[in-house]
């Protein structure tokens, strides 16, 4: 039998953490994680992590494995997942992968293009100049230098559009010229599995698990790791709007209401990224049973 990775995908708050276990449970195996802030061990609350039961009942790979001080990108992220899946592999033929961050999961199961170096110099000035005016600097920067990047990219992701700028002022020629389209091919498997919910009900979901981690201490945790404000990581949803706050740009119930709304905006970025993968079945989160059967049936084919 040749060696199987389930693939399992959606929004944030949508139910993969206990769909994943659950079906790892089932087929006693081990999890992957595909989320790119959970790997790091000082940001817990923030990530919505799986809680310390839920990481004691299946074994998790890309969980507390790396510091805040590390840079971890999609291309290293790859590289690793490849390995976890190597070690699952050498126990039994089915491994599980889940998270939210669509370019992980596409570095694991297909590998990235290389990216030429860039100068240290001409990252940090970028980064200054960000921090001095803004995204709306960036934006209309990249949009101006890299029309072709800029006309489908993900325009309110500073990390991306940084990205694309760090290139072009390395080389002069867009980011796309870069990628060549080409997918490497993998010795295993792929089931691709998408889990959905009605908007109102992941709406809900989403505004729930942010007051659960105002209430867990999420204020506490952004304070704890201030020092490191200008990492990709802390950049985004949930740690940047309480940073604007430290900043009395806005009070605490309005990054609050930020996280919340920036939380839904991500959501649904996050789905249609999902829903251009044709290979994707789309399930409803709450049917358990369904993904379950459906999945143990792939399995069998």
């Amino acid at each position: 039998m040749k060696n199987t990775v389930v693939v399992l995908a959606g929004p944030t708050a949508v139910g993969k953490t206990a769909m994943a276990i659950r079906l790892a449970e089932r087929l006693g195996t081990e999890i992957i994680s595909a989320d790119s802030r959970q790997c790091y061990r000082e940001l817990t609350i923030g990530t919505a992590k799986p809680d310390a039961a839920e990481l004691q009942a299946v074994p998790h790979y890309f969980i507390n494995s790396h510091s805040i001080t590390e840079e971890v990108n999609a291309a290293m992220y790859g590289q690793l997942a490849l390995r976890y899946a190597d070690e699952i592999f050498s126990r039994q033929p089915f491994a599980i992968v889940t998270g939210g961050t669509g370019l992980y999961i596409r570095a694991f199961l297909e590998g990235m293009d290389e990216m030429p170096p860039v100068p240290e110099d001409i990252r940090q000035q970028l980064r200054k100049e960000y921090e001095e005016k803004g995204i709306s600097w960036l934006q209309e920067t990249l949009k101006k230098k890299d029309p072709a990047f800029y006309a489908g990219a993900e325009i309110h992701n500073p990390h991306r559009l940084l990205r694309a700028l760090e290139i072009f002022e390395a080389t002069g020629q867009s980011i796309t010229a870069f990628r060549t389209g080409t997918q490497q091919q993998r010795d295993f498997n792929v089931i691709k599995i998408g889990l959905q919910l009605p908007k109102e009900l992941l709406h809900e979901n989403i505004h729930l698990r942010v007051d659960r981690m105002m209430a867990a201490g999420l204020v506490d945790e952004v304070r704890s790791v201030e020092a490191y404000r200008h990492h990709n990581a802390l950049q985004t949803v949930g740690y940047a709007e309480i940073f604007d706050h430290f900043d009395g740009k806005i009070t605490l119930p309005e990054a609050i209401e930020a996280i919340k709304t920036h939380t839904r905006q991500y959501a649904k970025r996050q789905l249609t990224w999902f829903r251009r993968d044709a290979a994707m079945q789309w399930f409803d989160a709450r049917e358990g049973d369904a993904v379950e059967t459906a999945v143990l049936q792939l399995l069998k084919a």
